[in-house]
Parts: C-alpha cells; structure tokens; sequence
C-alpha cells in the first residue's frame, strides 16, 4: 500500500461508510476532504468534518502507518500542529503532538470500497510490459487524454527551463549568449551537441558580436575552436581558415583546451560538423540581434524566415575540407528547423515570457502541435496502444509521460490511471 492511493481514497471519498469512528471513539463524518496539498505541510488543507456532532475545519495527513508520523518526524515541525485528523491505512502507535496532546486517528484499512483496492493492485499488478495501463490505455476518452498530454508537456518545459534560468544566472541575463549556447548544441545534435556546447564555451560571446556579418572570420573561429585547422592543410579555403584563426588568436587571446573534439563516425554528411557549424557562422553573419528576431515572431513561418540560411559557398561543394562533391544547397532543412524550435527556441521563448511575466503556453502549444513529431521506440510503443503521437506537442508529452510517471509508478498523479481507477 503507498500514500498516494490513500490520497485518492480520501480526496474522491473512496469508502464503504459516511461515518468514520477515530481510534479513541469520536465519529467523523466528512463534509469536505480538503484540498489536496503537493507541496510541503499536511497533505490536505482546509478540510471541513463533523466530529462528534461538532463542525470543524483543519488540516489532514495522511500515513500508511501511524508510526509514520515518528518516520517523517512530523512531531519536530509546527506545519504540523494544525493538523485536525490523522488517516492512515493501519493504527500501530498512538500520535502526540509537541505538546503531548493526542492527535485523532482513523484507520481506514476496513473501510475502503472494494472496487478501489481491486482497480488499484490490478493497475499495479506488475504484469506490464511497457506501461501499467498498457490494456486500457486506449479506452481513456481523447478529450481526457489530449488535456492530460498538454498539461505534461508544459511541465516538461517547466524542466527544461530550470538549467536555462541558472544560465542566466550565471551571465547577468545574457539572453543572446544563453541563446547562442542553446543552439550551438542543438546544431551539434546528438553525436556532437556537448562538443558544440564546448566550442560555445570556449571564448565570451563578444568575439561572435565583434566579428558580426564576416561568415569568413565566424568560420575561421569556429573551425579554429572545434580544432578542425591543425597541422598542414591540403585545401586552399582550409589554409585561409587557418591563417584567418591564428591571427584571433592573437587578436582574442583563444584557447581551445577545453574544447571535446567533434565526430564524424556514422554522422549521414548532411550531418558533418562542418556543415553544422558554416551554418552557424552564416545565421550568427548574417541576423543582427538573433534572440530579439526570434521572440518578436509571431508564427511558425516567421521562424522558418529567420533560419532560412545555407553553409557557406565552398560547403555547395564539400562536406569536408578537401573532398569535393557534387554541387548541391547546403541550407537548414525544415524538418532540422522543427528540431532547432522544439530543443532550443521553444524552451526560451517559453523562459523569456515566464520571467517577464507572460503567457505564451497557448501560442507555444499550438506551435510544436504544428511539428511532426519524433518516432523513437517510446513513441513507436505508445502509437501501438493506440495512434495518438500526431505531432511533436504529444511525442514530447508521451516521453515525459513515460519517465516521469510510468516508469516512476505515479500512476494516481496521472489523468490516465485516475480515469481508469475511477471509472473501475
């Protein structure tokens, strides 16, 4: 038995009688549970009951074992003293406050309606493969689910954001810097993204600015930081690169020890660190005030304008230094754009609003449900139970979905196992 089942006992009233009997005698009817407390103190406050004929109003905790009071050394904090009725699922030691008042307890192990039991050990039966509700996952009504899913996945940008206010932090509200770092890994993807944050940090952002609508220099300095312009180079531009980086050097007294080297094992071309990062030089050359354009668009064309840009002219015929290749555009692909939105512009639009005291969660909803959404093997999983990741919006609520309450076994803190354990 957990906590969080007697939680949903006793906010939805889950028992077999009106009246309850403490352990000392009194009865208790309940007029109102209270309402339910996540953060710190009793877990539900403000509860209304009838005891021995006289209406109260006070708080409620509730415990598997009375002991638990002892456990969780409620008796050391004064939250606690205002606590009116003590539930618990089984009475082992009577309770006290500070001042060795008794606090009155119902143990309401007899007292739960069958069904709830039995719904619940069946949702926690263990059987699952993926998720605890795999069987009725698919039952759950859409309107229900679809609710549940943007509300998940606004708290998964509230996660996100936490590493970004601390960034901020850290550079006196830098947003420009915060957002070139965020994309810098973003461009890196996967295989590269932490050797592309490092290449952000390796030098202050005033050299970006300094060397602003020169693709050459921001080119130079990129290379030259990623450690792609050592040794004697073969290719003419790669020469030039290096040249041009020696004299930043000097210029911007650079280091790159700390620097992770980029890869380029099983990376498909168009994936190249060196792609990535002409790419970054030409948008950073090419956009006076980046974060500023970014957070006056107002729709999704509007963002593709602003990354509408292609590596640099040598890149139309390399994807490495010396290697030629066919001609071809090497320009930012809608779908690396979508990526781009969802992992970096998203989360500090959404940053940037919640610090100046906006609401942007409608405009941000309706924009990663305008993206197509990931196919990894959770998505792949969920889509088996039944088709609902249709876009990125819901690919991303499925994944913290299933890390943050499947796999955690929150499932009465989940609007799909509540459902499905009410509707049992």
């Amino acid at each position: 038995m957990k906590e969080d089942f007697l939680h949903y006992v006793w906010k939805y009233q889950k028992l077999t009688t009106a009246l309850l009997t403490t352990i000392s005698g009194e009865t208790v009817s309940v007029v109102h549970p209270g309402l339910h407390n996540t953060n710190a103190g009793p877990d539900f406050l403000n509860a209304q009951l009838v005891i021995d004929g006289q209406l109260w109003a006070g708080n409620v905790e509730i415990h598997v074992k009375s002991s638990d009071w002892y456990a969780h050394k409620h008796q050391d904090d004064f939250n606690y003293d205002s606590v009116l009725l003590h539930v618990v699922w089984e009475y082992n030691v009577a309770v006290f406050r500070e001042n060795d008042e008794p606090i009155l307890t119902v143990a309401i192990k007899d007292r739960v309606t069958p069904a709830a039991v039995i719904g619940y050990k069946s949702l926690l039966s263990g059987h699952a493969r993926f998720i605890n509700c795999e069987q009725n996952f698919a039952l759950v009504k859409e309107f229900t689910l679809e609710n549940w899913l943007e509300r998940v996945y606004i708290d998964r940008l509230q996660q996100k954001i936490v590493p970004l206010e601390k960034e901020l932090r850290k550079t006196n509200n830098h947003w420009e810097l915060l957002l070139f770092r965020q994309l810098c890994k973003t461009f890196g993807l996967k295989v590269n993204g932490e050797s592309f944050a490092s290449i952000a940090h390796s030098f202050p952002f005033s050299v970006v600015q300094r060397c602003k609508g020169n693709v050459f220099m921001l080119e130079a300095l990129l290379f030259g930081q990623a450690g792609l312009l050592l040794g004697e180079l073969e290719d003419a531009y790669a020469q030039r690169l290096q040249r041009e980086y020696h004299y930043l050097v000097k210029k911007f007294k650079l280091s790159n020890s700390t620097v992770i080297a980029p890869k380029f094992f099983r990376l498909r071309p168009a994936n190249f660190p060196t792609l990535r990062l002409s790419q970054l030089a030409v948008l950073y050359a090419t956009s006076d005030y980046l974060f500023s354009s970014i957070i006056n668009c107002t729709d999704k064309d509007a963002y593709y304008k602003v990354f509408n840009i292609s590596a640099s002219a040598y890149w139309k015929t390399h994807y490495n230094f010396g290697v030629t290749s066919l001609e071809k555009e090497k320009a930012l692909t809608k779908s690396f754009i979508d990526l781009v939105l969802l992992n970096t512009v998203i989360p500090i639009v959404f940053c940037y609003a919640k610090l100046e005291g906006k609401e942007v969660s409608e405009e941000i909803i309706d924009l990663a449900a305008s993206i197509a959404p990931e196919l990894n093997s959770i998505v792949k999983q969920f889509n088996s139970l039944r088709p609902i990741a249709n876009n990125a919006l819901k690919s991303q609520a499925l994944l913290q979905l299933k890390k943050h309450y499947c796999d955690a076994n929150r499932c009465l803190d989940c609007a799909v196992g509540h459902t499905l354990l009410h509707e049992s």
